[in-house]
């Protein structure tokens, strides 16, 4: 593979692993935030920002961890021919599955910044009685998405490697 390609894989397998380190400590500000809600109601003064935010923090949690979890290879891969095969025809059939996740993550992409962009010109909020705006929490998820499609995109280059007999990393 080209030095470029090799060095591509480098640099998004880093930013996705502290990307993806920093996403799990959401999780804990996650349950800060429903710790709180559920105290407040016990004292029958209920927070109404607490379950949309608890919403939003779960999203930026679970699409700012996607290209770590692709990249820790965490998904859930049905296996019942997979195991059987050799590397590499694992990696020519991951290359071409990559190739599809490519397309979707592509779309998704394509629709998150088109509903980002609608959002910071029309000052979308949401339909809540809270009613906070939506631009902060579409922005992550395009962001999100944009990090597993660069991830995608570094586990296909890695795929046709090994499907040439050779090894990125």
């Amino acid at each position: 593979m080209p030095r470029a390609i090799r060095i591509y894989v480098r640099v998004v397998n880093r930013i996705n692993l502290y990307v993806g380190r920093a996403t799990m400590l959401l999780f804990f500000v996650m349950l800060g935030v429903l710790l709180y809600s559920s105290i407040s109601k016990g004292l029958h003064m209920p927070a109404i920002w607490t379950l949309e935010v608890a919403q939003f923090l779960m999203v930026a949690y679970f699409l700012l961890g996607g290209g770590y979890s692709l990249q820790s290879d965490a998904h859930v891969r049905m296996d019942l021919l997979y195991s059987r095969w050799s590397p590499r025809t694992r990696a020519v059939v991951d290359a071409f599955t990559g190739l599809l996740l490519l397309f979707y993550l592509g779309m998704l992409l394509y629709g998150g910044l088109s509903s980002t962009l609608y959002a910071i010109q029309y000052n979308e909020t949401s339909y809540s009685t809270w009613s906070p705006y939506m631009a902060p929490i579409k922005i992550v998820m395009t962001l999100g998405v944009g990090l597993m499609l660069l991830q995608a995109l570094a586990i296909f280059f890695t795929d046709l490697a090994a499907a040439k007999g050779e090894r990125l990393e």
